[in-house]
């Protein structure tokens, strides 16, 4: 019995293997494209500027300070395992500070994605942060 280890591929395994990526690539530029445009909503309608939602860690500042009203809190996503609790904590508290219920603030976690373009786009209001 002998097996053949070489890692040669045929045309067709080829093919299918670069059209599988660059649709996995595609799909997850579009969701990309779609949560930053959600966030981007997001920033505006609590007064912050939309552009700040495509700045890696200016994003994060100014998510921190949406939610809690202290933005230099983020720094707490530098410290490991904090950063998971600090990040829900984030994420409810954002639901929060939109009015909204307890139901969508677990789904804002859970989902944030989804959850971030929901509240983009709906009719809820900025209320403001409770402070820390």
């Amino acid at each position: 019995m002998s097996y053949d280890y070489s890692g040669n591929l045929d045309a067709a395994g080829a093919a299918a293997m670069a059209g599988f990526s660059t649709a996995y690539i595609l799909l997850s530029l579009v969701v990309s494209v779609v949560v930053i445009i959600g966030m981007w909503k997001v920033f505006t309608k609590a007064g912050k500027p939309g552009w700040a939602s495509i700045i890696p860690i200016y994003n994060a500042y100014t998510l921190f300070d949406i939610a809690m009203g202290n933005g230099l809190l983020f720094l707490l996503m530098l410290v490991p395992c904090v950063n998971v609790v600090m990040m829900f904590v984030c994420l409810w508290k954002l639901g929060k500070a939109f009015g909204k219920d307890t139901g969508f603030c677990i789904g804002l976690v859970l989902l944030s994605g989804i959850f971030m373009i929901i509240l983009g786009f709906d009719s809820s209001e900025y209320v403001g942060s409770n402070r820390f």
